[in-house]
């Protein structure tokens, strides 16, 4: 495509021009030869003739974005009413605050910006930095844990594949045939345990007894005159147990307990019957102990046994023919190769903290706050009288109960109207939108006007104001209000409407241009 932007004397030269014609002192504006060079060359001829200066802000969080013309035809070209950002087309990056304090020309509100833009930039890119670092350590930390997890069960194994000798040299074989022989070993020792102590436990049950008859003949006649007879534990005929009660009744009743009879007789050598039984008990105990120590003794060669048993097993075990030599080859490399692999992820010392750049984060967050605070003292004033003219202004433009508004920096704007309900900008109807934004843009001029300080140019477009639901009587008004105010604060206003109805008013009939019936407007 190419495009050619003509400057003329008047609107009837150029609307039968289609290029330069010198002679009629019509003129090229730009030229361009593509839709990119024309936007370039468009917003480089607004942003001059409009003494517009770019708009910056942070990027992404890691760099910085200029905003042009475009933003700035967001804010002159009122949107929509069915967009919600009160300044502008666009919410985001903060835009609608930014254009608020370039238009009010704040003071320090240029550099509060920059200021702003780098520290957010600064503080971005350490915070990346920090988690990347972080990430890496993480990295780092989770693949050492893994190697060295792997390296320990590859030591491990190594260890159990490892050619190891016996202390005396011996063969495999050798190694089994002492493992043979000492199970034989343990398991005759184990026999021979068994052995002594079912003795033992015979010698300990005679003991016993033998206890039982001392007592019982040291303090029983009867026990003294069966001393020398049977001790029957059942009934010689039936072979029952013979009962407590009937042993009871021999020690107490001196009658027999396997047939009930009473034991008679003469008690004459009560002494010898005594000393007799204490040899007995003397005996019984002697054989006791030393089956006690024959099983002491037995059991510990069975533990020597079972030892020695289990070394040569261990030994077995570790111990391995020529062809497993190259599982332990295989096993040794393992290791090595971890080992190294391990080598090339050290321990990450601790992360570094950069000097210049904390030292840069604190001077911008110095000057931020200094000029945040210097900016919100110079607002306070401007935006009481702000308010007061954008709320008068929104009644003059049909907005009856409009009571109050309150604008911040950021262009968030608080509404107040029927009776004290208070909504935000983006909860109003369209056309009440439409009311506002026009109010704010108005009240901009006036009292950047008033207070020297304002850098808006002066120009507004509005499409089809009634297309936002804007009624015919309120229409009339706004247009009226309209070219008053155009003319009062020297603005440029250019409102496009298909109703030509709105401009039949007299006040503003001499600033109406309008398309003959069938031709276009220009």
């Amino acid at each position: 495509m190419s495009a050619v932007v003509l400057a003329g004397p008047d609107m009837a030269a150029l609307a039968s021009t289609r290029g330069p014609d010198p002679a009629r002192e019509i003129f090229p504006v730009l030229r361009a030869q593509s839709s990119e060079s024309f936007a370039e060359q468009v917003q480089a001829f607004m942003m001059d003739r409009l003494d517009l200066h770019p708009l910056v802000s942070t990027y992404k969080e890691t760099g910085t974005q200029t905003h042009g013309w475009p933003a700035y035809f967001g804010a002159l070209y009122l949107p929509a009413g069915g967009d919600k950002a009160l300044l502008g087309d666009h919410a985001a990056a903060g835009l609608p605050g930014r254009l608020l304090q370039v238009f009010l020309d704040l003071p320090a509100a240029a550099a509060l910006t920059r200021v702003k833009t780098a520290l957010g930039v600064r503080v971005a890119t350490r915070k990346s930095r920090q988690t990347a670092e972080a990430s890496a350590a993480a990295q780092q930390k989770g693949k050492r844990e893994e190697l060295q997890h792997e390296l320990d069960q590859a030591i491990a194994h190594l260890q159990t594949v490892s050619p190891v000798k016996s202390g005396e040299g011996e063969s495999l074989a050798d190694l089994a045939s002492r493992a043979v022989a000492l199970a034989g070993l343990v398991a005759d020792a184990q026999q021979e345990c068994t052995d002594l102590l079912q003795r033992h436990r015979l010698a300990k049950s005679e003991r016993q007894r033998n206890v039982r008859q001392l007592n019982d003949v040291t303090e029983s006649a009867t026990a003294r005159l069966l001393f020398h007879g049977l001790d029957p534990k059942a009934c010689p005929r039936c072979d029952q147990e013979i009962e407590e009660e009937r042993r009871r009744g021999e020690r107490e009743a001196h009658a027999c307990a396997v047939c009930s009879r009473p034991v008679d007789g003469p008690d004459d050598a009560p002494e010898e019957v005594k000393a007799e039984a204490e040899i007995r008990l003397e005996a019984s105990t002697e054989a006791e102990r030393l089956a006690r120590r024959e099983v002491d003794r037995a059991e510990a060669e069975r533990g020597q046994l079972i030892t020695e048993l289990a070394a040569v097993e261990d030994q077995l075990r570790l111990a391995r023919s020529a062809a497993d030599l190259p599982a332990w080859v295989a096993a040794q490399e393992r290791v090595l190769r971890l080992e190294g692999a391990l080598s090339v992820y050290p321990e990450l010392p601790p992360a570094k903290v950069d000097p210049v750049e904390e030292t840069a984060i604190k001077v911008l967050k110095a000057a931020d706050k200094i000029l945040d605070e210097e900016s919100k003292k110079a607002a306070a004033d401007v935006f009481h009288d702000l308010n007061k003219e954008i709320a008068e202004l929104g009644r003059r433009f049909g907005m009856t109960s409009l009571e109050r508004v309150e604008i911040d920096r950021a262009a968030h704007l608080k509404v107040t109207q029927d009776g004290g309900i208070t909504d935000g900008f983006g909860d109003q109807s369209a056309g009440a939108r439409l009311r506002l934004r026009i109010a704010v843009a108005v009240a901009l001029l006036r009292v950047g006007a008033a207070k020297q300080l304002s850098t808006h140019p002066g120009l507004l477009l509005i499409d089809s104001p009634k297309a936002e639901e804007v009624q015919d009587l309120d229409a009339h008004t706004l247009v009226r209000e309209l070219s008053a105010l155009a003319e009062a604060e020297n603005l440029q206003i250019l409102v496009t409407t298909a109703d030509p109805d709105l401009f039949k008013d007299e006040k503003v009939k001499g600033s109406v241009l309008e398309a003959a019936a069938g031709k276009p407007l220009w």
